[in-house]
């Protein structure tokens, strides 16, 4: 690109109003990276959030993108956020009903939401709850979690976002560049998929498999690893997803459940803990139902037996 387009590209993304939507883990490294670029940012937070971001600002330690302070143009509650060009929703799944409520007002025709949640179906959500603007699925790999003073932490060198829309028209299909022309300014790893359908199983099967048997456990990887039965646990818990993903017609390949193993025994720090987990701990509502209530549910229509996933969800589900 030479420098009359990429100036142009900047103009068009200064002139952008911007929302972020839930300011936890992931919510609050894209406000950190979107921050540096975004003169027009709102972030939706409440409570003594709203008014730390609203005193401090927004302050990232990101061990991969180092310390970063982002200032937003202002913070607001969720209903009262005005028109949005591009909204990021990334709340937990029990959150999400009220939030696109509470949106209603802060979207239009021409609105693109992009909701970085768990679970395989926020997007098919966001479409029902709200019928306006344009849904851009997406999924991100990245380890951040809130800290009490309300800042946020990211840790290891990797966080990267995956956007995209199955079977898109020309129109959504522009609205997906527009996404990643935004991603790219701000500095935020990401990749538009082919298939955004089999990237968002991908990462919800490697899901079901260590949010929930840590969260069973409440064991870091390294203790899972040590224990031989532990272990074959998880490898049980990716196939009985991946069984309940071909049955709905995924595309899902052996050699992508292959990786999701091989992650497990190679890939994690033995101290890695899960956000099902740290919930949990911590007495707060979990996303229990989505990593593990979904898929017992899901098999059961198609007529699969997943009797890993069915104990571990016995246990869990009060913690919903």
């Amino acid at each position: 690109m030479d420098m009359e387009k990429t100036q142009i590209c900047d103009r068009n993304i200064a002139d952008k109003r911007i929302a972020v939507v839930g300011i936890g883990g992931v919510g609050g490294y894209l406000a950190g990276m979107l921050g540096q670029v975004c003169p027009h940012l709102t972030l939706a937070a409440r409570g003594a959030r709203k008014e730390s971001l609203e005193k401090e600002g927004l302050i990232l330690h990101s061990e991969y993108k180092g310390e970063l302070r982002a200032v937003p143009e202002q913070v607001v509650e969720t209903g009262d956020l005005p028109e949005q060009d591009i909204i990021f929703i990334c709340v937990k799944n029990y959150s999400l009903e009220e939030v696109c409520r509470e949106l209603g007002q802060a979207v239009s025709d021409r609105t693109i939401l992009i909701p970085v949640m768990n679970g395989v179906n926020p997007g098919e959500r966001v479409r029902d709850l709200l019928g306006k603007g344009t849904v851009v699925d997406a999924l991100i790999y990245i380890v951040a979690f809130a800290n009490e003073d309300f800042s946020i932490t990211q840790q290891g060198d990797f966080a990267r976002l995956c956007i995209g829309i199955k079977n898109a028209d020309a129109l959504q299909q522009k609205k997906v560049e527009e996404a990643a022309a935004l991603l790219t300014a701000a500095g935020i790893d990401f990749e538009v998929a082919e298939d955004i359908e089999v990237e968002i199983w991908r990462k919800y099967i490697l899901n079901c498999a260590y949010n929930v048997v840590t969260a069973y456990y409440d064991n870091d990887i390294g203790q899972l690893r040590k224990e031989e039965r532990k272990a074959k646990e998880y490898e049980a818990l990716v196939r009985e997803a991946e069984q309940v993903a071909l049955a709905k017609g995924v595309a899902i390949k052996k050699e992508h459940t292959d990786a999701i193993i091989d992650r497990f025994y190679h890939g994690y720090a033995d101290n890695a803990t899960s956000s099902l987990q740290r919930d949990i701990r911590a007495g707060r509502r979990s996303e229990a139902d989505v990593f593990s209530g979904y898929i017992v549910r899901e098999a059961e229509k198609y007529g699969i037996p997943v009797p890993v996933s069915s104990r571990m969800y016995e246990k869990l589900k009060q913690f919903r």
